[in-house]
C-alpha cells in the first residue's frame, strides 16, 4: 500500500505504558503511517528511548503545538482525564475528517453529573458526548461506523463485560447477586502508581483497594443498564499484583431455573462463534492470565462449584492490549473498515 493512501495518525499521550504497547502496535499495522508522537515532557527524545522494543524510525516526541491537523486522519488520545475534552472541543468542528479514539475515561460515562461524581472533576465537552460511543469491539461492529468519537472502555470493565453481557441479554442468570473479584498488574494504575498506591512490599504482595467504590463502576452500572430493565446488584472488588500486565476476573453468579454451566458456556460459544479474539474453554477449565499476555485475546472459562446452582466464570485479558491499546485499534480497524485482526494477534 503506497504512503499515499495509509491512514495518518497522531498519538496523544505516546509515553505512558498505553501509549507505548499503541505504539508499537502501530508502527506494525500496514495501513497507518505515524505523522505525531506527542507528550508533555521529554520533547525531542526517541520513542526507543522509552521502549526499545519499538524498533521502526518514528517521528521524535514533540507537543501537540506541532500537529497539523489538516494532516491527520485518526488520532489516540491515551492522555491523563481531562485532556480529551480539550482536543475535541478545539479540533472537532474545525477538522471535519479528523476522528479520534479515546482511551481515558472521558467520553465513557454518558451522564456528566456521574462523570463528576467518579472522577472528581467536572464533564469539559458535555455537548460532544451524545456524539460519541463507547466500544467494546464485540457489541459495536456496524454502530462504531456513525461515530467520530470512539471512548475506549477501561481494562476491568472489559475484562467483566465480555462474559456478562451475552448471559445477561438471554436471562440466563440471577442480577442480584453477582460478585466480581478482579485482579490486575500494576501497569493498570499507570507510570505513576507508587504515588497512589503507599502499602509495603508493593513488588511482592497483592493488594486490595477500591473496596466497592473503584471509579470503573459508573462504568459498569451504565453499560449493564443497556441490556437489563431490572436493577443489577453486584460487588467489585479491585486486586493489584506483583506482576506488570494481566487481568483476571472472578465472576460468581447464581444461575436461574432454565440455566446450568453447560448452557452458559454453550450460550458463550454461540454469540462469539464468529468472533476472533474471544477464546471459550472447554467447562471447568483452569484459567490464568498467561496465555493472553501481549495479546487481543479474551479467554473465558465457565466452571461449576459444590454449589448446585452457583457458577464461577473467569474471564483473562491482557489489560494494556485488549483492555486499552488493542482493543483501540481494533475499534480502528473497524471504524475504517479493515480487516478486524490486522495489527493484532
Amino acid at each position: 500500500m503506497s504512503l499515499k493512501n495509509k491512514l495518518k495518525i497522531a498519538v496523544i499521550g505516546a509515553t505512558g505504558y498505553t501509549g507505548l504497547d499503541l505504539v508499537l502496535m502501530l508502527s506494525k499495522h500496514p495501513r497507518v503511517i505515524i505523522k505525531n508522537l506527542c507528550a508533555s515532557k521529554n520533547l525531542g527524545k526517541d520513542i526507543t528511548f522509552f521502549d526499545k522494543r519499538i524498533k521502526k524510525q518514528l517521528p521524535k516526541i514533540s507537543s501537540i503545538k506541532n500537529i497539523n491537523w489538516n494532516n491527520i486522519d485518526l488520532v489516540f488520545l491515551s492522555a491523563p482525564n481531562g485532556e480529551a475534552h480539550k482536543i475535541i472541543k478545539k479540533t472537532f468542528y474545525k477538522y471535519k475528517q479528523l476522528r479520534y479514539i479515546d482511551l481515558s475515561s472521558d467520553f465513557r460515562i454518558k451522564d456528566p453529573l456521574i462523570y463528576s461524581k467518579f472522577y472528581k472533576r467536572k464533564h469539559g465537552a458535555i455537548k460532544f458526548i451524545k456524539k460519541s460511543i463507547y466500544s467494546i469491539s464485540e457489541f459495536n461492529k456496524n454502530k462504531i461506523l456513525n461515530y467520530r468519537i470512539i471512548s475506549n472502555p477501561g481494562c476491568y470493565p472489559t475484562s467483566i463485560q465480555l462474559p456478562l453481557i451475552p448471559l445477561i441479554k438471554k436471562k440466563l442468570i440471577y442480577l442480584k447477586d453477582i460478585t466480581i473479584d478482579s485482579k490486575s498488574g500494576y501497569s493498570g494504575a499507570g507510570k505513576n502508581f507508587k504515588r497512589k498506591f503507599k502499602h509495603k512490599n508493593l513488588y511482592k504482595s497483592t493488594f486490595a483497594y477500591s473496596p466497592n467504590s473503584h471509579r470503573h463502576m459508573s462504568e459498569i452500572d451504565q453499560e449493564f443498564m443497556k441490556y437489563s430493565k431490572q436493577k443489577i446488584n453486584y460487588s467489585f472488588n479491585p486486586h493489584l499484583l506483583p506482576t506488570f500486565r494481566g487481568i483476571l476476573s472472578s465472576i460468581y453468579l447464581k444461575v436461574n431455573k432454565k440455566s446450568s454451566a453447560k448452557i452458559i458456556r454453550n450460550e458463550l460459544l454461540k454469540f462469539y462463534k464468529n468472533s476472533k479474539f474471544i477464546k471459550i474453554l472447554k467447562l471447568n477449565s483452569a484459567l490464568g492470565s498467561g496465555n493472553v499476555l501481549n495479546t487481543n485475546n479474551c479467554e473465558i472459562s465457565v466452571c461449576q462449584t459444590n454449589v448446585k446452582d452457583k457458577i464461577v466464570i473467569f474471564s483473562a485479558i491482557d489489560n494494556l492490549i485488549k483492555g486499552a491499546s488493542g482493543q483501540a485499534i481494533q475499534n480502528m480497524n473497524l471504524t475504517f473498515k479493515f480487516p478486524e485482526t490486522l495489527g493484532l494477534k
